[in-house]
């Protein structure tokens, strides 16, 4: 984007609402006038179920096969007890978030970007620049690390086991998997992707399911490894473990684009997004606890970053059925598109913005080309640097920790106290505050463990390697 339509967005948020057939948005009475951003990416036109599709796939991903790993490092009761602290606050966070854009609703400033809603709430020219940088951070990592895992997907657990060695390498399927996506990033809008999250909201049940029925199936077979659930003995190591346990739990709820989701409302939006964060936690619930507990107690302290791994161990058989974990793999990738799809939106809509004639259809050859072109050129940079950085999960372990804590839980409890202005003395500001600054700290220790894991890693990085390091 120009530096001028920054400083311009920086100066003065948008404010908009949708016209009458929710296509197109134009200005609050003193507000600028509509953009292509909003009126062709981010056109305002869905239900609460919609929103929750779209919430789903931004939260319920394969990371949730990381959840017995994070479970290790506290034990049952610290494991669970802290999965569900997260998980009510989080909630808590987005509602918080929600009930500030329903404020500025309210008076006449619908936000329809993070990064308009901070520097209007926190009235600081900077908040604006940093939301911009954190975000494109994390959706273009996130970008990134869906070809990637994707392509791993296919050319590790399907093709390998078809042709062991077969002339394919790792950047053939990256390829592969950036076409699909070029060619279903076409889709104009937020709103036209509502089927394709409601795909993948079954498709997090349906691999769910598959990987907790194969845990249990592995943990009530003969050949399964013993059932261990202690601790380090070493309280440093321990207390090490929990604070990295914390953060893999945190990171795994964050999303960073509820506001552009809840843009895709149709108006007025007050209130429906409450519906949809309760058909999300609904998914969140299910698909969260399953794998966690079967998982975990399958494997215990042996089990792997992705339970998938311990499912199908380097050396001896799978201790699962081969269709079983073929189907939850599929379901896998096949999910991994759509959520590659949804962090793409952020960066479409900037694109949009600027490149795009709001008079013109969205389907004009005026508009059709320029999409074209430049969300091609976004998935062709993307798909690059999976190639060229096989090692990119360490990087955007980094990346969320510095990128999503504070999106998801510091951002939205400042805006809250100072925009609907609790008694400070109140129980609310206390909380929000005590909030804060705890996820302040579990960012720090989240980063401090992510950059040490990258350090140790360092020794198997290799330029456009054939294996992706774990």
């Amino acid at each position: 984007m120009a530096p001028a339509a920054f400083d311009a967005e920086a100066g003065g948020p948008a404010t908009v609402a949708p016209a009458g057939n929710g296509a197109h948005h134009h200005a609050a009475k003193h507000g600028p006038g509509p953009d292509a951003g909003a009126a062709f990416v981010l056109e305002s036109k869905g239900t609460w179920w919609h929103a929750g599709f779209h919430l789903t796939t931004a939260i319920v991903g394969p990371t949730v096969l990381t959840l017995p790993y994070a479970l290790r490092g506290m034990g049952w009761a610290l494991g669970l007890t802290t999965l569900s602290l997260i998980a009510a606050v989080t909630f808590y966070e987005y509602s918080l978030m929600s009930r500030v854009l329903d404020h500025c609703e309210a008076r006449g400033r619908r936000h329809i970007r993070f990064r308009e809603l901070a520097a209007d709430v926190l009235g600081s020219g900077w908040m604006f620049y940093f939301v911009v940088i954190v975000q494109t951070a994390i959706n273009t990592g996130v970008s990134i690390g869906t070809i990637l895992l994707a392509a791993d997907c296919i050319e590790q657990i399907m093709y390998s086991s078809i042709a062991p060695n077969g002339p394919l390498k790792l950047y053939h399927f990256i390829i592969m998997v950036a076409v699909v996506l070029a060619f279903l990033s076409q889709l104009p809008s937020f709103h036209s992707l509502r089927h394709i999250n409601f795909v993948s909201l079954l498709l997090s049940l349906g691999y769910t399911i598959l990987v907790s029925a194969a845990c249990i199936g592995a943990g009530l077979s003969k050949s399964s490894p013993a059932k261990d659930y202690s601790l380090s003995s070493s309280k440093s190591e321990q207390t090490f473990n929990a604070f990295l346990s914390i953060s893999i739990l945190a990171s795994v709820f964050g999303n960073g684009i509820l506001p552009e989701i809840q843009a895709t409302l149709a108006p007025p939006a007050a209130g429906k997004m409450m519906k949809a964060l309760v058909l999300c936690y609904s998914v969140i619930g299910f698909t969260f606890y399953l794998p966690s507990i079967t998982g975990y107690w399958a494997f215990g302290s042996q089990v792997q970053s992705n339970v998938l791994k311990s499912l199908m161990p380097d050396s001896g058989p799978a201790l699962a059925p081969t269709w079983l974990l073929g189907l939850a793999v599929l379901f896998v990738l096949l999910q991994l598109l759509a959520i590659g799809l949804v962090y793409s939106q952020v960066a479409y809509e900037i694109m949009e913005k600027n490149s795009a004639d709001v008079t013109r259809g969205k389907f004009s050859r005026r508009n059709l080309v320029p999409r074209l072109l430049l969300r091609t050129l976004y998935l062709a940079f993307c798909a690059f640097m999976a190639a060229m950085l096989p090692f990119f999960g360490d990087i955007v372990g980094v990346v969320g920790a510095v990128g999503f804590i504070p999106l998801d839980f510091v951002l939205p409890v400042i805006m809250y106290n100072i925009a609907l202005a609790p008694p400070r003395g109140s129980l609310m500001y206390i909380a929000n505050t005590a909030i804060m600054v705890v996820f302040v700290g579990v960012g720090a220790i989240g980063a401090f463990a992510s950059i040490r894991k990258l350090v140790l890693d360092a020794g198997q990085f290799k330029l456009f390697s054939n294996n992706v390091v774990d």
